[in-house]
């Protein structure tokens, strides 16, 4: 079977769906990869733990937009969350030598060792978010917004060499395009100011470089990468900095604070905090699902054939909850044990590049915030909580939280 247009999708996925894992229950069911439509764009969906580890692997399945056929791209709306995601000229969908040479300069600066070493800043960055928590007004706290989102913002920031004058509009920003659904107008504008933003910081550190991430690359241009380039992995690595690890930290404040049992684990020292932000990166990944890769030549995954210049989508959030993979706790949030690997940070040449960082940032955030508040709960049933009305992510946008009162 071929993906072509005349035929209907199996599957439209939803962005304002209810049910996230019930919809991905429903794809791991119909197949090892599945027809489906996503923001008016035909592609398979590879749901199940093994299609999802054979496709991010696949020497013949390219990130490379080139390879995705005309008529695949016809339906591909300019506006949409999809096409910043496909059409971005970076890292993210470069290959060969290519991906080796934009990626070459960032793999030392976000190696296991150096993010090691930042430690401390982090532990301070946070220390300091529970202290703003501390002072807000007694009554229900949006955890999302006073500490998930701008805590990994500023720890990147920090990294970057983003001045701290700058922030507060790149956060405004960033909110907006997480939280925002429909909207076009306002996604783009938050889109072009947020960039607008990250533009003038590069120019500064052009005049006057520091000893930054966005100073290293600077030194860069005209050498290994051109102007146009350092800007494109500025902007990524600011975005890919933190908009996941908001989701980490959300999602697993979440789970923990709905599971008193698996809170007591890690709260009585039985369990680290690492294997809490682990099994919700497995459960409730920050990614729902991720675009795409294109077929260079036909392939056979899981006894479906994808046609060369078909495109594939990688479902992290379906994955992560396989039976197959995970057997009868593969839906079930369980700190007792670790569970086997999951894909929830990517696998192969395009494995995650800040997966040690995200790892560090859920880590010192969750034993922080449980530490400080032993009181925490959550201020709102899970069924009220609204998802964040995006394809590709998975998490709400709101965390409302009665804190109770801070540890002395």
């Amino acid at each position: 079977m071929a993906l072509t247009t005349e035929e209907p999708a199996r599957f439209v996925l939803d962005p304002a769906t209810r049910d996230v894992h019930g919809d991905n229950e429903r794809l791991r069911r119909a197949g090892a990869l599945v027809p489906v439509e996503i923001e008016g764009v035909r592609a398979w969906a590879a749901a199940r733990y093994s299609a999802l580890e054979a496709v991010l692997a696949h020497p013949d399945l390219s990130r490379d937009v080139r390879h995705w056929s005309a008529e695949g791209r016809r339906s591909l709306c300019p506006a949409g969350t999809l096409a910043q995601v496909v059409l971005a000229r970076t890292m993210l969908n470069a290959e060969g030598d290519d991906h080796r040479r934009l990626r070459g300069p960032l793999s030392p600066l976000f190696s296991a060792r150096r993010v090691a070493a930042l430690r401390p800043r982090v532990e301070a960055v946070t220390a300091d978010f529970v202290d703003r928590l501390a002072e807000l007004p007694p009554g229900p706290a949006d955890l999302r917004r006073e500490f998930a989102y701008p805590l990994p913002c500023d720890v990147i920031s920090d990294i970057m060499g983003i001045p701290r004058e700058r922030r507060a509009v790149l956060h405004e920003h960033g909110h907006v395009l997480a939280t925002t659904r429909g909207d076009a107008a306002e996604l783009t504008g938050a889109r072009t100011a947020r960039d607008a933003v990250i533009r003038e910081v590069v120019d500064e550190r052009r005049r006057n470089p520091a000893g930054d991430l966005i100073s290293e690359l600077v030194a860069l241009e005209g050498r290994e990468l051109t102007a146009g380039e350092v800007f494109d992995t500025v902007q990524e690595v600011f975005v890919a900095g933190h908009a996941t690890t908001v989701n980490l930290i959300t999602n697993a404040v979440r789970l923990l604070l709905s599971r008193p049992d698996q809170l007591g684990l890690v709260r009585s020292g039985a369990r680290p905090w690492s294997a809490a932000v682990e099994e919700a990166l497995r459960l409730e990944p920050p990614l729902r699902h991720f675009p795409m890769r294109y077929a260079t030549r036909d392939v056979e995954i899981g006894g479906v054939t994808v046609r060369r210049g078909e495109a594939v989508l990688a479902c992290f959030a379906a994955a992560g909850r396989d039976p197959d993979r995970y057997g009868d706790r593969a839906a079930r949030f369980d700190l007792a044990s670790d569970a086997p690997q999951h894909l929830s940070f990517g696998h192969g040449p395009h494995f995650c590049l800040g997966a040690p960082l995200g790892r560090l940032v859920g880590e010192v955030a969750l034993a922080a915030l449980f530490e400080a508040f032993p009181g925490i709960a959550l201020a709102a049933a899970e069924d009220e909580l609204r998802p964040v009305p995006s394809v590709l992510a998975v998490g709400t946008t709101s965390l409302p939280v009665l804190l109770g009162g801070r540890a002395r």
